[in-house]
């Protein structure tokens, strides 16, 4: 089985690449971090309450990540207009990206069956990677509780 099976990516393996329109009209590219601590979120949906107080997190937290030298990137299958308004509501200051044909999610394993209320549905898993200076998968979070996960993410972040 590769890397990208069903259970997705792994500790250790190389990150997929990805160049998908940015918030505020530019374009998001991993490579333009090579070198860097990347941290790469992924989320169901803009301005829902999970993931509106994940981004408020990391906003948050953004100098400190800048501090231990890594970038915040978050990314959804939502428009990059989407992720305007979303942005500007909330005062984000993390780059956001706009993944509407899923290739990055799906090179990421994060589109995944889910359940809700007895349905089942195809969606985006919250998930976070953090990706080591040599562009190699350190730390993965699978279904990402937000309470504390920004946190925990710039202790991983600080301890590289």
């Amino acid at each position: 089985m590769t890397a990208t099976s069903e259970i997705g990516l792994n500790i250790g393996d190389k990150a997929p690449q990805f160049e998908l329109p940015g918030d505020g009209g530019g374009t998001v590219r991993l490579s333009d971090f090579a070198g860097q601590p990347v941290v790469v979120y992924f989320y169901p949906k803009d301005d829902t309450a999970g993931c509106t107080a994940e981004a408020i997190d990391f906003s948050r937290l953004k100098p400190e990540f800048a501090k231990a030298g890594a970038t915040v990137i978050g990314i959804s299958p939502d428009s990059a207009k989407k992720h305007d308004k979303f942005r500007e509501k909330h005062e984000l200051t993390v780059a956001l990206a706009a993944d509407e044909e899923r290739k990055a999610i799906e090179a990421y394993g994060v589109w995944v069956e889910k359940q809700m209320y007895g349905r089942s549905y195809m969606g985006v898993e919250r998930t976070t990677f953090l990706i080591g200076r040599d562009g190699r998968i350190v730390q993965i979070w699978r279904k990402v509780r937000v309470k504390g996960h920004a946190e925990a993410v710039l202790e991983a972040v600080r301890s590289l």
